[in-house]
């Protein structure tokens, strides 16, 4: 996600004991359980703030465990869609649904960004149709690709060949 983006959705009304919970996952980032038990204190003040669910997709996908990423991304996808009054399901939103053709509309680039980390742990999990419908859809919604799909088709291909090709 682009600072643009995160700037955007993190500095709008983050309780000050979330934000403060964040800072202390951050600065425990080496020892698993004790930054995973400030994101999750953070989540418990804040559970629908941006910022800290960025900050679980974050600590999920960068320890690895790409599942649980997943489950916070699938949660991003949803309230993004809710603050884009988007429908639910993201197989339905369409390219005139909310302002994707422009960067500086940060609510919209939040849900493009989240359908692009989607799309990506479904392919890394093995879910490629799913990962590929979600990459289409995200071409779809930004034909001019400012969010960078196509780099995901390019994984997608990559993943289809053995080492030797």
């Amino acid at each position: 996600m682009s600072a643009a983006v995160e700037e955007a959705l993190l500095d709008s009304d983050l309780p000050a004991e979330a934000a403060h919970q964040l800072r202390l996952a951050s600065l425990a980032y080496a020892h698993d359980e004790v930054a995973e038990r400030h994101l999750q204190e953070a989540r418990a003040i804040a559970p629908k703030h941006a910022a800290v669910l960025i900050g679980l997709y974050r600590f999920y996908f960068y320890k690895g465990r790409l599942s649980e990423a997943l489950t916070i991304s699938e949660v991003c996808l949803k309230k993004a869609a809710r603050d884009n009054k988007l429908a639910a399901d993201w197989h339905e939103v369409r390219r005139g649904d909310a302002d994707f053709g422009s960067y500086a509309a940060s609510v919209p680039r939040f849900y493009l960004f989240t359908l692009k980390a989607y799309g990506y742990l479904q392919m890394r999990l093995g879910n490629t149709d799913e990962g590929l419908a979600a990459v289409m859809k995200l071409l779809e919604l930004d034909p001019s690709d400012k969010i960078g799909a196509k780099v995901l088709l390019g994984v997608l291909d990559r993943m289809g060949r053995d080492d030797d090709e």
